[in-house]
């Protein structure tokens, strides 16, 4: 054995109390750790030959890096739907790379890790009120949870029209209609040689609005002329958290022929508490749905699930399914992951959700999701007051949309953003609402409390000097 990797596994529970020691005091005051720092390019560009072994690496860390690293998954970071890392998430994220298991089957002689996917999903669809006609997986993140659903949605077209798309390639045009998709969803239709630009757009309803016109949709749809068609909707767009009306498009997928796929990467977390739920009524009768664990859940990077209608099995396993390897088994007897996801390999991501899932249950994350919503209404109550800001859109849920009161002022978005998140102690991002260039926070943390929002205030009062 190699005498460093000798003396790190024998050193091994001192390496770790030290990593522990260090990280509990991240964790524990990551509210008084910046939100946003200066870069510096530090970064070696050749490997030693012998190395220098863990604790030195440490050390090597702590002075390259330890400092600039940011507070992301803190209270104040409310840019691109960041959400934080529960106590329980962390001692399952901890056993993950421990154990370093790689989730693929259920057969008798196999680890335990598919059982712990497999309950972690039926604990997801509790938590969301959904039946268990879905089949559920693990992924990194909304992006491929979207490529996931959408590539069994492309099989799906192919099939209505007598082809097998994933055998022979996509021959003929797939129709997708969305009004206001999410880029990810875009860039999954890329990456699945559907077109990131073959979207036919429907008009969103009035009202300052962001979700789909029912009426819009049906005549695009007859205009269709009973073809095929997938439908993208929206369970919280990444401005206004808006949603598409699901009861209405319920009606319609019973009477046409089409795949309704929902967005909800972190707006399904509305189905948690009694007051929101209702934004997602009747999503349950869609054939996909994409959910981020790693927003509103509060667990590590890198964590999404994909839920795919059982009914869809077949088209799934006839998508993914590693056909020429046969040393993996027969596909159609035995479930097997890689057969139903794009990753053939991947770590048991699933541990993270079920501690923190099992860890604080249906009432932790009711809190969590309320709490979100109450400090995204007093920020949002601290701005129509404000004459100086304005309001873009009205705060549906979690995401705060404003901008510069004075139009004259608003090509200064950019100066009052980078004054507000210069201090470090907040950190929002740039948008664009309505052709309005404006500043988004979105409230995802379960941490978040009052004297953050007071502190938020603050900031904001000091950056609009520089504009004012």
């Amino acid at each position: 054995m190699n005498l460093l990797l000798e003396k790190d596994l024998t050193n091994f529970e001192e390496l770790l109390q030290k990593v522990a020691e260090q990280g509990t005091a991240y964790f524990k005051n990551i509210d008084t750790e910046k939100t946003s720092l200066p870069v510096v390019n530090n970064m070696n560009k050749s490997l030693d030959n012998e190395g220098i072994g863990g604790l030195n690496t440490l050390k090597l860390f702590n002075k390259k890096f330890k400092d600039t690293i940011v507070a992301s998954s803190g209270p104040r970071y409310l840019g691109y739907v960041v959400g934080g890392t529960t106590p329980a998430a962390v001692i399952g994220d901890w056993l993950t790379t421990i154990y370093d298991q790689n989730p693929q089957t259920t057969t008798a002689q196999g680890d335990v890790s598919v059982q712990i996917e497999q309950e972690t999903i039926k604990l997801l669809l509790d938590l969301f009120h959904l039946p268990n006609n879905f089949l559920g997986g693990f992924v990194s993140g909304a992006t491929m949870s979207n490529f996931t659903c959408l590539a069994v949605a492309r099989q799906w077209v192919g099939k209505q029209e007598g082809k097998d798309f994933s055998k022979n390639g996509i021959s003929s045009t797939i129709h997708v209609l969305s009004a206001v998709p999410h880029s990810s969803a875009i860039k999954s239709l890329s990456m699945l040689g559907m077109g990131s630009s073959n979207v036919t757009q429907i008009k969103i309803e009035e009202g300052n609005r962001e979700s789909i016109d029912v009426n819009d949709l049906e005549q695009k749809i007859k205009a269709l002329n009973n073809q095929p068609f997938i439908l993208i909707s929206s369970a919280g767009t990444v401005n206004s958290a808006d949603f598409d009306n699901f009861e209405a498009i319920s009606k319609l997928h019973k009477k046409f022929n089409f795949w309704w796929h929902i967005d909800g990467a972190f707006g399904a977390f509305a189905a948690c508490s009694p007051k929101y739920k209702h934004l997602v009524k009747d999503w349950e009768n869609a054939d996909s749905i994409t959910i981020d664990c790693h927003k509103w859940l509060n667990v590590p990077y890198d964590s999404a699930v994909f839920f795919v209608k059982e009914k869809h099995n077949l088209l799934q396993l006839e998508t993914f399914q590693n056909s020429n390897a046969p040393y993996l088994g027969d596909p159609s007897k035995n479930f097997n992951y890689l057969n139903f996801l794009p990753e053939n390999s991947r770590r048991l991501r699933a541990l993270p959700a079920w501690f923190s899932l099992v860890a604080y249950g249906k009432d932790g994350y009711k809190d969590i999701v309320e709490n979100s919503v109450k400090m995204a209404q007093t920020l949002e109550q601290f701005i129509i007051q404000n004459k100086e800001l304005t309001l873009l859109t009205p705060t549906r849920l979690n995401n705060v949309c404003f901008s510069l009161s004075d139009k004259d002022k608003q090509g200064k978005t950019h100066i009052f953003i980078t004054e507000l998140n210069k201090e470090g102690k907040v950190y929002m991002t740039p948008t664009v609402y309505k052709n309005t260039k404006g500043i988004r926070a979105s409230f995802v943390n379960w941490r978040t409390n009052e004297k953050d929002i007071s502190i938020i205030i603050s900031e904001i009062k000091r950056a609009l000097k520089t504009i004012y």
